[in-house]
């Protein structure tokens, strides 16, 4: 049984893997205003996900034939993998980047139908570039981090079954994530950590590396996850960013600003950069906007404010 979205597109139930992390959570809330069925993939569930069917699954962990029988059950025609993957050794990394990846397309291969796979990559797979480049879908990878190159093998891997046949994936690179519930394992949700623990009179110290980044709004990826469901991108790899490089010390003024904090009360620290790729990112989005037909919409300001509201338990502001 098939349901027709927004855009006239007719689709079945997508699965969405890591529904409780802050990727996925904004995957499902796109779907569903987008007029999806959405199956909820995580090993525990959320109180977010209970509009949602839920399934508590450990793909990595899954064998193949449990999960095609899963995902037929539910008349699955496409999943995207949100899962975050923010592993400290490279055991763990491998686990949640390539050995995940492989169950998943065993499992997709298994089914009765062809599955697209939408996998969010990594904006970290090319490796770091020098300053001022514009990182486009043809660079080859640099050196990388064992963050960086199990995130690119199992990109590979997907890429490489679909050609084989066994499945109709794409890859999302996408740089780094800000908005609504964003992780505390990153920087910026580490910050709002911090500053939510402030305490009358307390001086706030922050080490801040001199690095330029591209961040993008969760709630603008997830809707070039959604596109990518039903575009014709069959084994492409896509970039999704703001394609701005912005200075981490303003990002961080921003979120200062959105809590209310003088920021001449905190010690900003120089720091060495310390990151899965390099000082300066900046995706070169051109493509996406010509395939997938997407642009960010969602300006850094209101993205940082929709961060701070979220983590103090308000309701983001929506942003057309």
């Amino acid at each position: 049984m098939s349901t027709t979205t927004q855009g006239g597109a007719a689709v079945g139930t997508v699965a969405v893997l890591g529904a409780t992390g802050c990727v996925g959570r904004s995957v499902c809330d796109e779907l569903s205003r987008t007029g999806h069925r959405v199956l909820a993939v995580a090993r525990h569930p959320a109180p977010h996900t209970r509009p949602h069917a839920f399934v508590p699954l450990d793909v990595a962990g899954t064998a193949p034939e449990r999960l095609a029988a899963l995902l037929d059950r539910y008349g699955v025609t496409a999943v995207v993998n949100a899962t975050g993957g923010w592993g400290t050794t490279v055991e763990e990394m491998r686990r949640a980047h390539i050995d995940l990846l492989e169950r998943l397309v065993d499992g997709c291969a298994a089914t009765s139908r062809r599955l697209r796979v939408v996998q969010l990559g990594s904006i970290h797979e090319y490796g770091p570039v020098p300053d001022g480049v514009l990182i486009d879908e043809h660079r080859e990878p640099g050196p990388l981090t064992p963050y960086g190159l199990t995130k690119r093998t199992g990109s590979e891997h997907l890429l490489a079954q679909t050609r084989a046949g066994r499945v109709d994936g794409v890859v999302l690179r996408a740089v780094n994530v800000c908005g609504p519930h964003t992780t505390t394992a990153s920087f910026l949700g580490a910050v709002v950590a911090r500053l939510r623990a402030l305490g009358p009179g307390d001086e706030l110290s922050l080490d801040v590396a001199d690095a330029r980044r591209d961040f993008v709004d969760v709630r603008d990826l997830a809707r070039a996850a959604v596109a990518a469901v039903h575009a014709p991108v069959t084994g492409l790899v896509v970039n999704i960013g703001r394609g701005e490089a912005v200075p981490m010390r303003d990002l961080v003024q921003a979120l200062f600003d959105a809590a209310g904090v003088d920021a001449s009360s905190a010690r900003l620290n120089s720091a060495e950069v310390a990151s899965k790729g390099g000082g300066w990112t900046c995706a070169d989005i051109r493509f996406a906007a010509q395939v997938l037909g997407w642009r960010p919409t969602i300006p850094l300001g209101a993205s940082v404010r929709a961060m701070w509201e979220a983590a103090a338990g308000t309701t983001p502001l929506e942003v057309s």
